[in-house]
């Protein structure tokens, strides 16, 4: 990609930021990635269809909570989406555009008292530029799907810079855990959002988790050996949404003031292997946009 130096650029003189730790006495200290996709959801192919995400996380080391000083451990991300209107081949005048977006992003976390602080800028490429939606296109030909017909009105080349940050607390509840959160971004796009997420079971428990941007679950970065065994999950939150340049103004979308996600979620870890699938409702983001959807998370982990 023809903008990949000047993101390198960037992610380094971020990393530069956080010099409470020198380079050398980093280490890499777990990655962790996530799938979602509307599929593994309700079946269908539409609006917040599929994403693929990868957590690196490189520090001094890990023990079992996050850093006191801010900058010591890093999250270096990668995230690639899709969003598509309801239909592929013959769209309504009023649907969304298709948009293909990479985004690139240095995250930190510390612990201010009794909370955790989760910090970062995000990059994200959109349009033609990224090739998402021509290797959608293949992959749907490929395994005998109509071929896509909305990639020449997809939103354009474009790169934007979002900052978002999450502060949350966990507290125990006997034989379950809940983190209520706040979260707020600017950027791509802008929201305030309030939520908690409710753990039956030890997942997470020592744990680096991140949270995944499209259904707000939590997955694993840094392995922890307290959380074998099944786990259930269940979490939701409602954003106050100011803006987003996936559904321009100018194109005449009407945002919808909140959204919703509604999610839940079954973990099993084994000492060699884990998996954890998800379920989300996603409520409308649009005026036009006819109902919310269901769109399924997936992980795999495998411990060599």
């Amino acid at each position: 990609m023809k903008y990949l130096a000047r993101v390198l650029s960037l992610l380094t003189a971020l990393a530069g930021l956080t010099a409470p730790a020198q380079a050398e006495d980093r280490a890499l200290l777990g990655w962790g990635r996530l799938f979602t996709n509307d599929t593994l959801g309700d079946g269908y192919d539409r609006w917040r269809t599929g994403a693929y995400t990868v957590s690196i996380a490189y520090g001094p080391g890990w023990q079992g909570v996050a850093p006191d000083r801010f900058g010591q451990l890093l999250e270096f991300r990668l995230r690639s989406e899709l969003i598509a209107p309801q239909s592929l081949t013959a769209p309504a005048a009023n649907d969304r555009r298709f948009v293909g977006a990479i985004t690139l992003g240095l995250h930190s976390y510390a612990r201010l008292g009794e909370a955790d602080l989760r910090a970062g800028l995000d990059l994200t490429f959109t349009g033609p530029q990224t090739g998402l939606g021509e290797l959608q296109n293949k992959i749907h030909t490929t395994i005998g799907l109509d071929e896509t017909t909305i990639l020449g009105d997809q939103l354009p080349n474009n790169t934007y810079v979002s900052a978002n940050a999450e502060l949350s607390r966990e507290l125990n509840l006997g034989s379950a855990r809940l983190r209520p959160f706040l979260e707020v971004q600017a950027g791509t796009e802008s929201y305030a959002r309030i939520g908690a997420d409710l753990t039956f079971g030890t997942y997470g428990k020592g744990a680096l988790m991140a949270r995944d941007i499209t259904t707000g679950h939590l997955y694993q970065v840094i392995r922890s050996r307290q959380d074998e065994g099944f786990s259930f999950l269940l979490g939701g939150d409602v954003a106050q949404v100011y803006s987003s340049v996936y559904l321009p103004e100018d194109d005449g979308y009407v945002l919808e003031d909140t959204r919703t996600r509604l999610r839940a979620g079954v973990n099993w870890q084994g000492e060699n292997a884990g998996l954890f699938y998800g379920l989300t409702y996603l409520s409308e983001e649009f005026e036009a946009q006819t109902e919310g959807q269901m769109v399924g998370a997936l992980q795999l982990r495998l411990f060599f």
